[in-house]
């Protein structure tokens, strides 16, 4: 019998971890765009179809947070788009060929690749009627124009190549503009809210809705071919997924992307089916009832990661808070100094919190989500700790060390049971706010149902909006009938 040598060992283990390298699961992010969610959905669905493993961390947000998810590993790729990666990523004006740009990213640690074969570029769009009547073809003729209301997506009035930039190029003398969700500015406009609107070339609802695409006469714009984003080892740690989606490439003409928006955005279609029906692998799904969307099969899976997110951070503030509520009401000097803390925390708003937790962190998901959700939660559980407390009579007290009793046994035995009302309704507070906020969660990959609310804002889809907005106040009305049903039963309860 041949006897086992170290080299045999050392080779077959590399052999079963390159082996459990290749089958771990690519994972893609996308944007918070239609366009994004698609092209993301046919890159899974591709490696899926080739026998591979990938999963999707859908409508993650801009460019920043995406970036920022490849640099750390939560995500391996993402769909972007060369003028994006030059003015977001590589923060240069130049316009470089792809070999160029690639060597750009290598010290990233990025490269790009796959170009799916069209190109989606910014742009800036009127009602027809409207640009017609007052001669407005170009931007340019923008200058002309003060009294022109503008509404830019939130990215688009942030980015280098956005509105800074191009008041600059263009000296356009328009104030502020108005910061709307991709996904309404095109209602925004038809209904004459704003004028102009800034809109991806490949939208759907260009024509649905007769808009003017102006000229951009000063070449201001980059070219922004789609392609993947990705780290570079990405390919070689999965390449039996990566074959799959190399096999994109130049696969998606202009006409086909349009048409994609199109059976998503005007036919209501989610994500995947549009993508299936591209792929081929099954036809676009009939439009779904406000029922099929609130149980869709994703369901268990979205309220388990809801509910994951509020019960994990409420058990975490109410192990901080109570303590933190009790020292606040031993040691009056640090009352005002920690209920003060606590409620700063309720002014910052939920996606500047998690913006500032993923740099913080290093990570997207469920780590930063449940930290913000932690900190929103300690108000009212410090607070109702601190005043109930407060509330416990002199008397009872001064007759507990009558009895004997030490000022550690006066408060697990008499303080903290006579105020425990007082502290479970501040928890129950906590509770339910939890739920509501959780939702905002998934503009950074944590899942819930803000999942679909988040869909829905970029579909403009009020049956999907509702699919996620629904449940979720659901799942608030249920968690406040136990924190209930608990008052009603605990022998604390008030009288």
């Amino acid at each position: 019998m041949r006897s086992i040598t170290p080299g045999l060992v050392l080779a077959a283990a590399c052999a079963i971890a390159t082996a459990q390298a290749e089958e771990a699961p690519l994972r893609v992010g996308s944007k918070r765009f239609t366009e994004s969610y698609i092209l993301g959905e046919l890159a899974v669905q591709s490696v899926r179809a080739a026998g591979g493993e990938a999963t999707h961390r859908p409508g993650l947000g801009n460019t920043a947070i995406l970036v920022q998810a490849l640099a750390n590993g939560s995500i391996d790729a993402y769909p972007e788009y060369t003028g994006t990666i030059l003015r977001e990523v590589l923060k240069t004006d130049e316009n470089l060929a792809i070999d160029v740009l690639n060597e750009r990213l290598r010290a990233l640690g990025f490269a790009a690749s796959v170009p799916l074969g069209f190109a989606n570029g910014y742009a800036i769009g009127l009602r027809r009627d409207y640009a017609t009547g007052r001669g407005i073809r170009k931007i340019s003729d923008l200058a002309r124009h003060p009294e022109v209301r503008l509404g830019l997506s939130h990215e688009f009035l942030g980015r280098r190549d956005g509105w800074p930039g191009l008041k600059s190029a263009y000296g356009l003398p328009q104030p502020d503009p108005r910061g709307l969700d991709h996904g309404l500015a095109y209602e925004a406009l038809a209904s004459a809210q704003v004028d102009a609107i800034d809109l991806y070339s490949t939208d759907a609802k260009i024509e649905r809705y007769s808009i003017a695409v102006l000229e951009d006469d000063r070449d201001y714009f980059p070219r922004y071919d789609a392609l993947f984003l990705h780290r570079i080892d990405t390919p070689g740690l999965h390449p039996r997924a990566w074959a799959a989606i190399r096999a994109l490439e130049g696969r998606i003409d202009a006409p086909a992307m349009i048409r994609m928006n199109a059976r998503a955005e005007i036919d209501k279609r989610d994500f995947a089916s549009v993508a299936a029906e591209f792929l081929g692998t099954r036809p676009a799904g009939a439009m779904r009832s406000l029922r099929e969307a609130v149980f869709a099969p994703d369901f268990a899976r979205l309220l388990a990661e809801h509910a994951a997110l509020v019960f994990g951070s409420l058990a975490a503030a109410v192990a901080v808070g109570v303590p933190l509520g009790v020292v606040a009401a031993r040691f009056r000097i640090v009352a005002q100094p920690v209920l003060v803390a606590t409620g700063l925390v309720q002014t910052i708003p939920a996606l500047a919190m998690l913006a500032f937790l993923i740099p913080l962190t290093g990570a997207i998901g469920v780590w930063p989500a449940t930290i913000a959700l932690f900190l929103y939660a300690l108000l009212p559980i410090v607070r109702n700790t601190h005043a109930g407390l407060l509330g416990v009579p002199a008397g009872i007290r001064e007759a507990a060390r009558a009895l004997g009793l030490g000022a550690r046994a006066t408060l697990a035995y008499i303080e903290l049971p006579l105020a425990a009302a007082t502290i479970l309704a501040g928890v129950k507070t906590a509770a339910v706010i939890s739920v509501g906020t959780a939702t905002i969660a998934a503009f950074i990959g944590a899942g819930g149902f803000g999942e679909r609310i988040a869909q829905g804002l970029a579909l403009n889809d009020n049956v999907m909006l509702l699919a996620g907005a629904l449940p979720a106040a659901g799942f608030a009305l249920v968690v406040h009938g136990l924190f209930e049903t608990l008052e009603r039963t605990l022998p604390f309860r008030a009288k």
